[in-house]
């Protein structure tokens, strides 16, 4: 996770950084008028913003798109959400490059699985995040905005993110602007324990959302049972974990 605070050194990681948080909120804003959930959330094509970005720009993408999201809610939904929306964002942007590595993007094809295991890694992570965050001011139950979040995130970004890696990435190559050509190789070294901490993203993010979705649906009833925001929060603490080690 060193990257993510060592990216502030480097000029024009700040400013991917700003690329970024302007063009998805810039995208978010004209859609505030098509709401799924009123003063929650609405139709965000942006969605695929994140995962895109978070490829070719890495922590400038991560940033970009907790700070756009921010942007955009200034527009009609902001509130105490907002602040996990941020890091909801974040982690939509973040865990897909960590889990994307070194592999080439203009290989996108051959490498197509881990795309679609990142962008659904993602989504819950982000899913949860907010879902727990609306759930424990009792804003709205987390099925309602753990299920709207984790489809506007995946089916868009599952279709628009391929088409839009295809057109940007040979043009960021070009111009020598991806996130690992900006760093240096000791600013983006892996975390402590990559291979643990990979284990334990999916556990936390999907054990989390999956798990907060059978409680919420009654699937999960035993006697005793603490409040479900309460039960998220081990999760959340796996998903963070996992995201310092990998």
């Amino acid at each position: 996770m060193r990257e993510v605070w060592r990216m502030w050194n480097y000029s024009t990681m700040v400013v991917l950084t700003v690329l970024t948080a302007s063009i998805f909120a810039a995208i978010l804003i004209p859609f505030k008028g098509i709401p799924l959930i009123p003063g929650h959330t609405e139709l965000r094509p942006a969605n695929a913003i994140p995962v895109v970005f978070g490829l070719l720009f890495g922590p400038a993408g991560a940033w970009g798109a907790a700070l756009g999201n921010l942007i955009g809610d200034f527009f009609g939904t902001l509130g105490v959400g907002s602040l996990f929306g941020f890091w909801g964002n974040f982690l939509a942007a973040y865990l897909p490059y960590k889990i994307w590595g070194d592999r080439p993007l203009t290989d996108l094809g051959r490498h197509l699985p881990r795309f679609i295991s990142a962008v659904v890694l993602g989504a819950w992570a982000c899913a949860l995040t907010i879902g727990f965050g609306l759930e424990i001011f009792k804003l709205l139950p987390f099925s309602v905005i753990a299920i709207a979040v984790f489809i506007n995130n995946a089916v868009i970004a599952l279709i628009l993110g391929p088409f839009l890696l295809r057109l940007l990435t040979p043009r960021v190559n070009r111009w020598d602007l991806a996130w690992t050509e900006q760093m240096d190789p000791e600013d983006r070294v892996p975390g402590p324990a990559p291979r643990l901490g990979l284990v334990l993203v999916w556990l936390g993010a999907g054990g989390g959302y999956l798990g907060g979705l059978a409680v919420s649906f009654g699937l999960i009833h035993l006697p005793g049972l603490p409040d479900l925001a309460v039960l998220l929060i081990p999760f959340l603490a796996i998903l963070l974990l996992g995201c310092a080690l990998i």
